[in-house]
């Protein structure tokens, strides 16, 4: 069995000239690492703590970063366009909502939806702008505008009464935040090494996350829903109609990474069904998050 010892001084240095011997011809190199200062730093400080018989590892993690591919633009032009459809869809419904002021119970309640609304707008010109930047088009809100009682242009969809009724209207709001999380989960891996737009993603995915707890405690507040919460049960709406049930289906799995964490020791047992369906989001595919979507888009 080959000894496990650190690396020497001497071969951290040799490693070093290998990177500056590769600088000759790539001369960007330093850039992709950091900096050639940083560069050096980082590995002499590594180098001198790893084991010999993980610098292959290392020195892979250390290039990978260098010279791995950025994702293709198309495919990240694609995924940006996607999520501004969907924030198109958010922005029109809140723009609307947000009017409706006689239909709050509450300044605060007419508040919240008027900041959602300006976040949602926010989200619409910064995925537009970098959809710009990349020389790509930005989807614009659907032409035939939308039909927010679900009707697919019909206007008497099962939520007919949206915009009239405030039960209605926040359960709506709550089907379109739940999906939008669960959306841009979906599609996240497909920006890795998307650098600040992959972070920008994460940003607004963590916004809509609280977009949506805070329309499921207002639902709660309100006498809506007595046994919603600020996050999703199993695959459990609590909204009293089945044409938003695509919308959760998926959310009560309980094995994440191959583990079932329901074999999982609990602070008191092990983690319950609930639980572990409450700890964990599910991701949702483009082609589930469309056929959600349709009967709120006038064809």
């Amino acid at each position: 069995m080959r000894a496990i010892y650190h690396l020497t001084k001497t071969e951290t240095m040799n490693i070093i000239a290998i990177i500056e011997e590769l600088g000759k011809t790539d001369p960007e190199v330093y850039e992709r690492l950091d900096e050639r200062r940083n560069a050096f730093k980082r590995f002499t400080r590594v180098g001198g703590k790893i084991a010999a018989t993980a610098l292959p590892f290392a020195l892979g993690g250390f290039f990978k970063k260098a010279y791995a591919a950025p994702p293709a633009t198309n495919k990240v032009l694609e995924v940006l366009n996607y999520a501004l459809s969907l924030e198109h869809l958010e922005y029109q419904f809140y723009l609307v909502a947000a009017s409706k002021t006689t239909l709050f119970p509450s300044t605060a309640a007419a508040g919240a939806f008027a900041t959602i609304r300006d976040h949602e707008k926010a989200h619409v010109d910064f995925l537009s702008q970098a959809i710009r930047s990349l020389g790509g088009t930005p989807v614009t809100a659907n032409a035939k505008g939308y039909d927010f009682t679900g009707g697919q242009g019909s206007n008497s969809g099962p939520f007919a009464t949206v915009f009239t009724n405030y039960a209605t209207m926040l359960a709506v709001a709550q089907t379109f935040e739940d999906t939008g999380v669960r959306a841009y989960k979906g599609r996240a891996k497909e920006l890795v090494e998307g650098g600040d737009l992959l972070t920008a993603a994460l940003n607004i995915h963590s916004v809509e996350a609280r977009h949506a707890s805070h329309i499921r405690q207002m639902r709660r507040a309100a006498g809506h829903s007595a046994d919603v919460k600020p996050w999703i049960t199993g695959n459990s709406s609590n909204i009293a109609s089945t044409a938003v049930q695509n919308s959760y289906n998926g959310e009560d799995n309980v094995t994440q990474g191959g583990v079932n964490i329901t074999t999982l020791p609990g602070a008191s047992g092990n983690i319950s069904v609930t639980a572990a369906t409450e700890a964990f989001d599910e991701g949702l595919t483009p082609a589930q998050v469309t056929n959600i979507v349709t009967p709120f888009i006038i064809p």
